[in-house]
């Protein structure tokens, strides 16, 4: 079965040309496609591309979820529209959402409609990346056919187009940071980092390499430069605590969460539990999805360091929930038990004598 639709603009300006559609099922994402240079997409569901990620971070085949009840004609479960919904994920704009529980599938395919985006109200000082619409349009024409290489994981013709637009215009900052990551999938490390890098010195408030710098970073487990980058990224954020009721940034909110999770963990090996406390509270509130159930474990660890014992087994408990199949699920469940008799001690001990 596939899904037809379009992306617009609010305004009727361009809709631009990284723009993500996500089919979410509760609450997590389950698809993801790229939109058209006109805006329009194609989702199809049913096929091997159509996938979740669990708790654990595994991306599991969509035969899980069986084959009981199809929709006449569609080849898919009915249960696959229960609790879904398409919403686009663009920087600098928020979307509308379209709830497929509402609609009825009668044929192979479905015309969803219009997602609408809406363009993010600018402040003094913060301002898209101004790059790509200075590029010329020989830049821009190698860069779309980059991403569409991307998008059909062609990575090698991805890596030659990207290539050439920043050859035409090497202040291309999205080109830069789409080069760096063709080549991550490249498994091209080294290079990845240094058009990451290359972004980043063109253009310091576009906030995606920084992002992918700090991924890379904490992979390395190197905790200082985590630190830096994802503190760039958050010194930003804390804009919208000033009084500022609308702003732009060049990351989606949602990777925020991503942000300050790395933050929270480098300020945790760094030994500062106070920040490291924040972030993770912070990262827990904006992880809507959720992406990252270790979270959980980084805030029991804390609490118990406190000797909250019950707000860490509180965590444990949501991790076990959203990861009861991980690799450490077992050795977590030792530490809860471990929690738990702390907890019965503590509580038996400010228990008032009776006379």
């Amino acid at each position: 079965m596939f899904l037809l639709g379009r992306v617009a603009t609010d305004d009727g300006t361009p809709v631009p040309n990284d723009v993500l559609v996500e089919r979410t099922c509760n609450a997590r994402v389950r698809q993801q496609v790229y939109v058209t240079s006109r805006g329009d997409f194609s989702m199809q569901m049913g096929s091997m591309a159509d996938s979740y990620l669990d708790a654990s971070g595994d991306r599991s085949p969509q035969s899980q979820y069986g084959q009981a009840s199809k929709v006449p004609g569609a080849g898919i479960s009915r249960r696959e529209l229960v609790n879904c919904e398409l919403r686009a994920s663009a920087s600098g704009f928020h979307s509308s959402v379209i709830s497929l529980v509402d609609l009825t599938p009668v044929s192979s395919s479905m015309d969803v409609g219009a997602i609408v985006v809406h363009r993010a109200t600018k402040i003094k000082g913060m301002t898209l990346s101004a790059a790509p619409y200075k590029a010329p349009r020989d830049a821009r024409r190698a860069y779309e056919k980059g991403l569409e290489a991307e998008r059909n994981s062609r990575f090698a013709d991805a890596r030659q187009y990207f290539e050439k637009a920043v050859e035409i215009y090497p202040k291309y900052t999205n080109a830069w940071f789409q080069l760096g990551a063709v080549l991550q999938n490249l498994a091209q490390k080294e290079s990845a980092r240094t058009a990451y890098i290359q972004a980043t010195t063109i253009d310091t408030k576009f906030l995606p390499p920084y992002l992918s710098l700090a991924s890379m970073a904490y992979e390395a487990e190197n905790w200082t430069e985590v630190l830096k980058l994802t503190s760039h990224i958050l010194d930003l954020d804390a804009l919208k605590y000033a009084n500022v009721t609308s702003y732009i940034l060049d990351l989606d909110p949602l990777d925020y969460a991503e942000a300050y999770f790395y933050n929270s963990v480098a300020n945790y090996k760094l030994n500062k539990i106070e920040d490291a406390e924040k972030s993770a509270l912070r990262a827990e509130h904006l992880d809507l999805r959720p992406r990252f159930p270790q979270l959980h474990l980084l805030l029991a660890e804390i609490f118990a360091r406190k000797n909250n014992y019950a707000t860490a087994i509180s965590e444990i408990q949501t991790y076990l929930e959203l990861a009861p199949h991980a690799k450490n699920a077992d050795q977590v469940r030792e530490q809860l038990a471990e929690l738990e008799k702390l907890n019965g001690s503590v509580s038996t001990s400010e228990k008032p004598d009776k006379k």
